[in-house]
């Protein structure tokens, strides 16, 4: 079957060519081109700053960096002095942070239970619903089919337009046998006499995915023979099944052609990489993955992981022992500086690796972060949270600039409002604390309790002796259901307040205020700040923000309920981030699918050197 199509297909395409050059929908449709973009790949995350020369003296380079000791109180004094101890009545139980993976998803699927839904009839009748969505459309058959069952088939749906590529997207997306694919292309070159770039695009990836290597290259020759110029899409496709086979170094030419057009993906690279070094070619490999950076891309966990799979010993000959620990402790850098989290598979080759290092002992175990920030399996006590008072001012200046004075922040208020603002926050002590005060008011869905909830959270504060300021809007003064004049009057009198027209919005002001006071100040939202962080200039700072935000924001845990302490989801003592003491390394390592984009890892490696 495969060599009978192989020569229909090359004999169909010599007097398809002049159709073929003019450029006819049926070869260039945009709408069948979305069903393989997935192997196209091309995306790469934003920002993200490199460093593109050789990462030398990395162990020193890290042992020297910064590593901050801890105060003994959660909340002391630093920087420009000021505030007062503070150990806010932190809730011990899952879920420790609102910055701890997984914490959007349990919080998700308990208010779906408490709305009556059932995550696991959802579950269920998830699919179901997508069955009979699909009812009319499309349906593959279960086994290859003559010319003759296929025009039947196609008549029996009324004929309809792009059929061929309509049955092979359905084959694609159920990862259908190859040779229901070859028959289909019989077909078509049968009925048509030719097959459009697009149908044989989406056969292309259909071999790539089955590891249909020897197809693979067959295929690419008959486009490559009859088309002027091939695509990202059929290139990737190309590059990712050379790389499998000993055709690898093939791959790396295609690279170079397409390179000339555009820049190369990080799977590309990956999985060039990943054969060198399967190959017993390290120096192409850490020669392709010095371009990668160079090219602000952001190489893949799967590409990592092919990095630290340990050289043979017959290969090692080729690249010197100590210069590969040089680069791979350079990967564990990079980690640190861009603030990555290494995934289960690409931690245990870390492990592993660092287990094997010729002539040192190295003891690696799974571990977490105790309360207080100390590694449970080795004792080692972790990078504090808390920023150093450079950090600190270099944010402090950032957020000033580009969210308190940015180009859209009075969208969101007015000059005259931002200065008398302003001139409030600097005839006030230092604040504490900074209460959202309408985001507190709305933990609770009862809107005739919103005030009650917040004069419940700012008496907490206030039992704690703590200088508090609630930010809210003028709307909260004037009596009505939702906010009882008593109330108001009460938090007026425990705390220092100011109230906004009801047009701006409070974070601006909510971070003025706590950037303004100090180092030692915390702010109490449930808002995760995702839109003000955007608005900052370089990933870096963008980082900056995040650590300060994980370890100065408080969130109210639970419920508010009368006659009880207000309790707030812990604060963590450490920063999530790879560090290293000279004798040891932490990694924090992903392990779950269920974390966001917002949330750190909970999970550490940590790694140990035996004397």
């Amino acid at each position: 079957m495969g060599f009978t199509v192989i020569i229909n297909l090359k004999s169909c395409f010599r007097p398809a060519l002049p159709f073929i050059n003019q450029g006819s929908s049926a070869f260039l449709t945009l709408a069948y081109t979305a069903h393989i973009q997935c192997y196209m790949n091309w995306s790469s995350s934003p920002g993200l700053s490199k460093d593109n020369s050789r990462q030398t003296n990395v162990q020193a380079r890290l042992k020297n960096s910064t590593i901050r000791q801890r105060t003994d109180g959660l909340w002391d004094s630093v920087a420009d002095g000021g505030g007062k101890n503070f150990n806010p009545r932190q809730n011990p139980s899952i879920p420790k942070s609102v910055f701890a993976a997984g914490t959007a998803k349990r919080t998700a699927e308990m208010l779906r239970r408490k709305a009556g839904f059932s995550p696991e009839e959802n579950q269920h009748e998830g699919p179901a619903r997508r069955t009979v969505g699909r009812k009319g459309k499309l349906q593959p058959p279960d086994q290859p089919l003559s010319v003759d069952e296929w025009k039947k088939l196609k008549e029996s749906l009324g004929s309809p337009e792009r059929f061929d590529i309509g049955i092979l997207s359905t084959l694609l997306n159920s990862g259908a046998e190859l040779d229901i694919a070859k028959s289909l292309l019989s077909f078509v070159a049968t009925e048509t006499g030719t097959v459009s770039y697009v149908l044989l695009l989406q056969y292309l990836a259909l071999c790539v995915n089955g590891n249909h290597d020897q197809e693979v290259l067959d295929v690419y020759n008959i486009m490559r023979g009859n088309f002027p110029s091939l695509d990202t899409g059929a290139y990737s496709l190309v590059i990712k099944s050379f790389s499998r086979t000993a055709r690898w170094r093939d791959a790396l030419s295609i690279l170079n052609d397409l390179k000339k057009v555009v820049t190369p993906s990080p799977r590309n690279y990956g999985n060039i990489i990943a054969a060198a070094m399967l190959n017993g070619d390290p120096i192409t490999a850490w020669a392709l993955y010095d371009e990668l950076l160079a090219k602000g891309l952001n190489p893949q966990h799967e590409t990592w992981t092919c990095l630290f799979k340990r050289v043979r010993a017959e290969e090692q000959e080729t690249m010197l022992l100590s210069e590969q620990q040089e680069r791979l402790l350079g990967i564990l850098l990079y980690m640190r500086n861009n603030q990555v989290y290494p995934q289960l598979t690409l931690a245990s080759s870390i492990k592993t690796w660092f287990e094997s290092i010729p002539r040192q002992k190295w003891r690696g175990t799974w571990s977490t972060a105790s309360p207080n920030g100390v590694c449970k399996s080795c004792g080692t006590e972790l990078e504090s949270i808390q920023l150093t008072a450079e950090e600190y001012q270099q944010l402090r200046n950032r957020v000033m600039t580009d969210i308190i004075q940015g180009r859209d922040v009075f969208n969101k208020t007015t000059p005259e409002e931002l200065e008398r603002f302003k001139a409030f926050v600097r005839m006030k002590p230092a604040f504490d604390v900074v209460v959202d005060g309408l985001n507190v008011a709305n933990i609770n869905k009862d809107r005739s309790k919103q005030s009650e909830m917040l004069l419940a959270v700012v008496s907490e504060l206030k039992l704690q002796g703590l200088t508090v300021l609630v930010l809210g809007r003028k709307h909260m003064l004037r009596p009505s259901r939702s906010w009882n004049r008593h109330n108001m009057n009460l938090i007026q009198q425990k705390a220092h307040c100011f109230f906004t027209d009801n047009i701006s919005e409070d974070d601006p002001f909510l971070l003025y205020a706590a950037l303004h006071s100090g180092n030692h100040c915390r702010f109490v939202s449930k808002d995760l700040m995702r839109d003000h962080k955007a608005c900052l200039p370089d990933e870096a700072t963008r980082r900056l923000f995040f650590k300060w935000q994980r370890g100065h924001q408080l969130v109210v845990h639970g419920h508010i309920v009368a006659g009880r302490r207000v309790r707030f989801q812990s604060i963590p003592s450490c920063d999530t981030i790879v560090q290293t003491s000279g004798s040891t390394w932490h990694i924090p390592y992903d392990d779950t699918e269920d974390r966001s984009t917002y949330e750190v890892p909970q999970k550490w490696l940590c790694l140990t050197r035996i004397p």
